[in-house]
């Protein structure tokens, strides 16, 4: 069992390398790896990022919601009525038999366990029925009671693929990169990396919801790797009580003596700036105390979402089940980036395992029920945004790790589907009410307007100012596939 005592001191003592990264680079402009700091690096590094964006940003923030396990795209945003036709006939008796045998299966799937994710022959029907929504007229399902408020600030995106046809491909949606190839800077680091802080107060990329399981990448999933463990996610806790774990002190410590701790050390610093003028290091360690103590005060105040109106709770679903725990990571999401957060990651549907999106079985129970603890309070998330005048800054991106087959598994489950599926984006600077890229007649590959995942990635640098390829760190080669190409089909 961890002793608790010295968790917190751990936690204080290595918060300027240690996995939370606490925005230390924000506070001073102060910007190295780890191994820097360590002076283990076998060769220099490039020149950081200045902190301010390559030109001109759309959205100063990201708001960017990850549902685990792979939720279908035939049940949410891009249903095919050919499967309703030839339901229970092999995709071999259709005119759309060469779906199965086509060549993008062989050319762009790396499988973890080879053979153990087959292609499913026999067509299943569509599981829910669906309707125009808004008035740009978006197909969505009618599991969706909520979303379809927002349809015209969408842009929906129906052309996703990506290689990896198990659960890895969580990790891959993330860093770009397959999950044999091991672990990279997230896309939520790379923008921590690239941005200065626009908050002295709050962790700059923030994570809710529980974070990915050990099989699906774990910490990688809103890790920083190579960039430094200070880009890394600050996991975050929507519980007022106890919003981030180890960084209070202890009921038994008073704030008068951590008051005189922190006097202390600012006279230990202006001592050791005799000898050691411009220690960016020393500075930095010092600012990582000061703002581990200003968090104390200003999480908690962020978090405690007691403080909106009765109708700010109605709108997100607070203290309403089944929509009380997202809507609370939802509406915390929108105080963060109101605050000055650049990138909140909400996790939904992690539970230990694949992720509670996964639908082998039961899929028409399971994604109702998934659906209906996050349509209100996404929904209730962007109308929000909106009537505050914060959308048209704020990037919000939903998404998952790849959608579900068109034939079925066992007697009522879609597979795994990394072929073709869809994502959603609103505000910041992307269009409203459209509908970009297109899967074939059964859903099964992308076959319009084709999008591997980083193309996401450049998408919401490009929103935000940034190029990346002007991100390069010697040493670290990326390949092309790790930039992407920006959506611009959907940027206004």
């Amino acid at each position: 069992m961890i002793n608790q005592d010295y968790a917190r001191r751990d936690f204080l003592a290595h918060l300027g390398t240690g996995v939370s990264g606490i925005a230390l680079s924000t506070l001073l402009g102060n910007r190295f790896s780890l191994a820097e700091e360590l002076d283990v690096s076998s060769e220099p590094a490039s020149s950081p990022p200045d902190g301010n964006p390559h030109f001109k940003p759309r959205a100063k923030s990201v708001i960017w919601i990850f549902l685990v396990g792979g939720m279908s795209h035939l049940e949410s945003f891009d249903p095919k009525p050919e499967l309703n036709k030839y339901a229970g006939k092999s995709i071999s008796e259709t005119p759309y038999k060469d779906a199965a045998n086509n060549p993008l299966i062989r050319d762009n799937l790396r499988e973890f366990v080879a053979g153990l994710h087959k292609v499913q022959p026999t067509i299943y029907p569509l599981q829910a029925g669906y309707r125009a929504c808004g008035q740009s007229g978006l197909l969505m399902s009618d599991w969706f009671q909520h979303l379809p408020s927002v349809a015209d600030e969408l842009a929906i995106v129906r052309s996703m693929w990506t290689t990896d046809n198990d659960h890895g491909a969580q990790l891959q949606f993330h860093t770009g990169r397959h999950a044999l190839e091991g672990q990279f800077p997230t896309i939520g680091s790379w923008i921590r990396y690239g941005l200065a802080g626009l908050s002295d107060d709050v962790p700059q990329f923030v994570v809710l919801g529980t974070p990915l399981a050990d099989c699906c990448g774990g910490t990688g999933g809103h890790g920083s790797n190579y960039l430094g463990p200070e880009f890394a996610g600050v996991p975050l806790s929507v519980d007022r009580n106890n919003p981030l774990p180890y960084a209070s002190p202890g009921s038994s410590v008073y704030r008068e003596e951590q008051l005189g701790n922190f006097d202390l050390l600012r006279s230990l610093h202006r001592l050791a700036q005799v000898e050691s003028i411009d220690d960016a290091r020393l500075r930095a360690r010092v600012a990582s105390y000061e703002l581990a103590f200003r968090m104390q005060s200003s999480i908690p105040r962020l978090v405690d979402v007691e403080q909106e109106t009765v109708d700010t709770h109605q709108l997100y679903g607070v203290n309403t089940a089944p929509t009380d725990t997202f809507g609370r990571q939802c509406l915390v999401a929108r105080r963060l980036v109101e605050t000055g957060t650049r990138f909140v990651q909400i996790f939904h549907g992690s539970n230990g395992g694949a992720g509670a999106w996964d639908a082998h079985s039961n899929l028409e129970k399971g994604h109702r029920e998934q659906i209906a603890q996050i349509d209100k309070p996404i929904a209730g998330l962007i109308a929000d945004l909106k009537q505050r005048g914060l959308l048209d800054e704020t990037l919000v991106v939903l998404a998952t790790e790849f959608g579900r087959t068109p034939g079925a598994e066992g007697a009522n489950g879609r597979d795994h589907h990394p072929y073709g599926f869809s994502i959603a984006m609103a505000g910041g600077g992307v269009r409203k009410g459209v509908v970009h890229g297109a899967t074939d007649e059964l859903g099964f590959h992308a076959v319009e307007d084709r999008h591997y995942v980083t193309d996401v990635h450049a998408t919401v640098m490009h929103l935000m100012g940034l190029e990346g390829r002007r991100l390069e760190i010697k040493g670290r080669k990326r390949l092309d596939i790790d930039y992407g190409n920006p959506i611009t089909a959907i940027m206004s």
